[in-house]
C-alpha cells in the first residue's frame, strides 16, 4: 500500500511537470467535461473513451508516473467495482433491451455489463487525470494555481486561499494516510491480526484498523496545524510568493493541443445530439404527416 503514488508529488524533469499549474487545472476541468459526455450509440462512448484513456497513458508515460501504481489504486477500489456491478446486473432496468441469460426467472443483460464497464472506464479515466495532476504539481504551487482559479472570486470575500489550502492538503494527505494504514497492518500482523485469509476475518480485522488510522489522522493534522501556527501562517493575511508562476511557450502548446481534443469531442458530442432530435422530428412527421 505505501508503493501507491496517487496525491504524492514525483520529482521528474518531464514537459508536463514544467507546464503552468494553473494550465493543468484548467485542462483537468476540461477533461472531467468531456469523459463525462454521454453520447447516443455505445460504440462511440467507448471509441471516444478508448481514445481518452490512450492519451492519457501517453501523457502519464511522458509524465514517468509508474503504471504498477494505477493498476494498485484501481485493485483498491475492488469493493466499489464490485457493488456497482452487483447494482447494474441484479437491479432491473426498464431501459435494458439485450438479455445474455437468464438465473431463474433473474434476467441478466448485455446492458448491464456496458454500463458498469463504461462507468469503470469512467473511473479509471478520473484516476488518471488525477495521478498525472497531483503526480507533476508540487503541493504549493496547486495551492497557488487553485487560488489563482478562484481570485475572481474575491470581491465578493469569497475565501479562495483557504479553500485552495484545504484541497491542497487533503491530496497531500492521501500518501501520508496511505503510508499510516501501511504501517498500522504491519503492526497489528505482528499481533496476529490476519488482514488476507476470510472475508469475514478481513472486515474485522479492517474495522480494528479504523480507530487508530483515525486518531493518527487526527494526530497528524494537529502537528500540521501547530507547524503552521508556529510559523505564523495566517489565512486572511496578504501573501506573496517566492517563485511568481508565468506562462510559458509549453503552456501555450499544450493549450492549444487540449482544446483541440476537447473541441473534437465536444463537436461529436454537439453532432450526436442534433442527429438524436434530427430523428425524432423525422419520426414525428412520419407517424402525424399532417402536422
Amino acid at each position: 500500500m505505501s508503493e501507491l503514488t496517487f496525491g504524492r508529488y514525483s520529482p521528474f524533469n518531464t514537459v508536463v511537470h514544467r507546464i503552468d499549474p494553473r494550465s493543468k487545472i484548467f485542462f483537468m476541468i476540461l477533461l472531467f467535461v468531456a469523459i463525462f459526455l454521454q453520447f447516443t450509440l455505445w460504440s462511440t462512448n467507448l471509441i471516444i473513451s478508448g481514445l481518452m484513456l490512450v492519451l492519457l497513458i501517453v501523457v502519464m508515460m511522458i509524465s514517468r508516473i509508474s503504471f504498477r501504481s494505477l493498476l494498485k489504486s484501481i485493485l483498491s477500489m475492488w469493493f466499489l467495482l464490485l457493488f456497482l456491478l452487483v447494482i447494474y446486473v441484479l437491479i432491473p432496468n426498464q431501459t435494458y433491451i439485450y438479455p445474455a441469460f437468464n438465473i431463474g426467472s433473474l434476467t441478466i443483460y448485455y446492458d448491464a455489463f456496458y454500463q458498469w464497464g463504461y462507468i469503470m472506464l469512467r473511473l479509471i479515466m478520473i484516476l488518471c487525470t488525477t495521478m498525472i495532476l497531483t503526480s507533476t504539481t508540487k503541493p504549493m504551487d496547486l495551492t497557488n494555481g487553485l487560488e489563482w482559479g478562484m481570485g475572481f472570486l474575491k470581491p465578493i470575500h469569497f475565501p479562495a486561499h483557504e479553500i485552495a489550502m484545504t484541497i491542497s492538503i487533503a491530496l497531500r494527505f492521501i500518501p501520508t494516510i496511505l503510508d499510516e494504514t501501511n504501517r498500522i497492518m504491519k503492526a497489528q500482523s505482528s499481533r496476529g491480526v490476519d488482514f488476507t485469509h476470510g472475508i469475514v476475518k478481513r472486515v474485522r480485522a479492517i474495522v480494528s484498523l479504523i480507530i487508530p488510522l483515525f486518531v493518527s489522522a487526527i494526530e497528524r493534522s494537529e502537528e500540521l496545524a501547530n507547524a503552521m501556527e508556529a510559523r505564523g501562517y495566517d489565512p486572511r493575511a496578504k501573501r506573496t510568493h517566492f517563485h511568481v508562476m508565468h506562462f510559458k511557450l509549453v503552456d501555450l502548446i499544450s493549450f492549444l493541443f487540449v482544446i483541440a481534443v476537447f473541441g473534437g469531442v465536444l463537436t461529436l458530442f454537439i453532432i450526436d445530439k442534433n442527429v438524436q432530435v434530427v430523428n425524432i422530428i423525422e419520426t414525428l412527421f412520419k407517424v402525424n404527416p399532417g402536422f
